[in-house]
């Protein structure tokens, strides 16, 4: 396939996904039913970012243009695709990516997330079937030229371990944190809200922690967080929320709660489902050059960073980790890739 065929196959994906047909609606339904944490209204946040963050002619085009994408990958290579499983279509990027570039994908889906990712898949095979030899759906990543896998430290190191003498990129366990400088609006709280709650939490992109001002008033915040207080009629939400907050006051521990989250003072970036921590800043100066050294923070939120609200809708230059997921295929397109000290992490 040409690269034009290409990217008008998924500029057609992505007039689908936004469309009604009913096989799609009844895919979503099943995604929910085989993974609980995917509520619809989850589901449809992460299409819908998708969509308009990935999938519109200019966006492919921006890529197309700034990496010089050929028209034919003289080239192709084999390239393994580990996908996450936390939040719905999180693999989505890199599939575009290999894609986009003239690879062939081989896909490991997380098997909290296989619905989605084989239906779209499915699809565009459909309606183009050139396109079927980008595309394996594999258990096992043999034979590949080079990997993109993303999951757990833990399960990092294996990947470390196996991949090590291909190409790779290796991405771990991340979490994001917010700026709060106790000027905010009732509409940056109500977007930080959507940073905190969408996704339950689960996502790398999610803010897990806030850095507050001494004397800050979380009362304004609380109350913009009420947004979110529906998500305490999910049991497994609600069982989360319930644990941790037994485990307070059995602990006699000091916790701020408005029904559906707890705010925890906290010096870990982490924190677990249904509780956000925070903690005091004199010198915000000194908080950022913290964050700058901080290999676990994926995202910062605030004032002069990325806008409250905002922080599951990366555009699609936006590559996780700050690892440059085109120029790596790219690369490997001239057999000359080289990793960076970013791409090679020893366990």
């Amino acid at each position: 396939m040409k690269l034009q065929q290409r990217k008008e196959l998924l500029v057609q994906l992505g007039t689908y996904m936004q469309g009604k047909n009913q096989a799609w609606i009844e895919v979503k339904h099943r995604a929910y039913l085989e993974n609980n944490w995917f509520i619809p209204e989850f589901i449809e946040i992460a299409v819908n970012n998708i969509v308009t963050s990935f999938l519109q002619p200019s966006q492919l085009e921006t890529l197309v243009k700034t990496y010089s994408i050929p028209e034919e990958n003289s080239a192709p290579q084999m390239v393994g695709i580990v996908m996450a499983g936390n939040i719905p279509l999180v693999g989505f990027h890199d599939l575009l990516c290999v894609f986009l570039t003239g690879h062939f994908a081989k896909i490991k889906a997380s098997s909290k997330d296989q619905v989605l990712i084989t239906h779209l898949v499915e699809q565009m095979i459909s309606w183009q079937p050139a396109s079927q030899k980008y595309f394996t759906f594999s258990g096992m990543l043999k034979d590949c030229d080079a990997y993109i896998a993303t999951g757990s430290n833990n399960s990092s190191r294996y990947f470390e371990y196996y991949f090590n003498k291909y190409p790779h990129i290796i991405r771990k366990n991340k979490s994001s944190v917010a700026i709060l400088n106790g000027n905010e609006s009732t509409a940056d709280l109500e977007g930080l809200a959507d940073d905190a709650y969408q996704f339950f939490g689960l996502g790398c992109r999610n803010v897990t922690k806030i850095f507050v001002p001494r004397e800050y008033d979380f009362q304004p915040l609380l109350l913009a967080f009420k947004k979110y207080d529906h998500l305490a009629d999910y049991h497994k939400y609600r069982n989360n929320y319930d644990y941790n907050l037994a485990i307070y006051m059995l602990n006699n521990r000091y916790y701020m709660t408005n029904g559906s989250i707890l705010l925890v003072e906290d010096a870990s970036i982490t924190s677990p489902i249904s509780q956000l921590n925070f903690e005091y800043y004199t010198n915000e100066a000194e908080v950022r050059a913290r964050l700058l050294n901080n290999d676990s923070v994926q995202c910062v939120v605030g004032k002069n960073n990325i806008p409250f609200g905002n922080a599951q809708c990366p555009s699609i230059t936006d590559f996780a980790d700050g690892i440059d997921t085109i120029n790596f295929l790219m690369q490997l397109s001239e057999n000359n890739y080289k990793p960076t000290v970013n791409e090679v992490r020893r366990p």
